[in-house]
């Protein structure tokens, strides 16, 4: 007779893989964290890893994948509160996903590390879809807010919001690749807000609001990271 699966169980014990995983990245780097090493910790064996992972890449990704969903989770709240306006949504959707990033720096290091790399293409490529899978609906309900408060100046605020989520992924892209320069010494701190504060500049224009008036990143969290 088959072996009746149960769903639960099986993703409980998947997510268990995942939190070790990411848990062994953050202290051990992704490049010195092996599939043994997620074994050891969970006491578990190969084939139960292969039951659930094909790779240590689809492993990586899973725990790419654990923490889009942890980090737009974390603004839920603030897109959920009826006493927010659309404008003040919107920046706490953005401070707050900052502000989650800057409490796992260690985390996010490890993983930034390897992120560039050639072979980590088609990773790189499902982390972007589920971002925008993820964020795509938040922010539609933002923008129609905003646009019904009359803060908002736009045509279709569904395809306004997916335009919003892609120029997020690539406001995170280039703030990678400038983590890096900012490493090597190639780029300056001032050149660091340059190239961000044109992202500002590009939200306001999408949106329709006046010049100047969209924040970026504060300096403290931009310091933590581009210091």
């Amino acid at each position: 007779m088959a072996r009746t699966l149960d769903p639960a169980a099986h993703e409980l014990r998947r997510e268990a893989f995942v939190e070790a995983a990411q848990r062994l990245i953050t202290v051990k780097g992704y490049d010195q964290m092996s599939i043994q090493d997620v074994l050891d910790d969970l006491g578990a064996s190969r084939g139960a890893f292969y039951h659930y992972f094909d790779s240590k890449a689809a492993l990586r990704g899973a725990v790419l994948d654990r923490m889009v969903d942890a980090a737009t989770d974390s603004v839920g709240p603030i897109v959920d509160d009826p006493k927010l306006s659309a404008r003040a949504k919107l920046q706490g959707l953005f401070s707050g996903i900052a502000r989650w990033k800057g409490e796992r720096t260690d985390l996010l290091e490890n993983v930034m590390s390897v992120w560039q790399a050639d072979e980590n293409a088609l990773v790189r490529e499902q982390y972007r879809q589920r971002t925008i899978r993820r964020l795509t609906p938040m922010l539609v309900r933002i923008v129609e807010q905003g646009q019904a408060e009359g803060s908002f100046d736009v045509a279709d605020p569904p395809s306004t919001a997916k335009v919003l989520a892609t120029l997020i992924l690539g406001s995170t892209d280039t703030a990678t690749a400038l983590y890096f320069e900012r490493r090597a010494g190639t780029v300056t701190f001032d050149d660091v807000v340059r190239q961000l504060t044109a992202f500002a500049t590009a939200y306001e224009r999408i949106l329709g609001i006046p010049a100047g008036t969209w924040p970026i990143t504060d300096r403290a969290t931009l310091r933590q990271w581009f210091g």
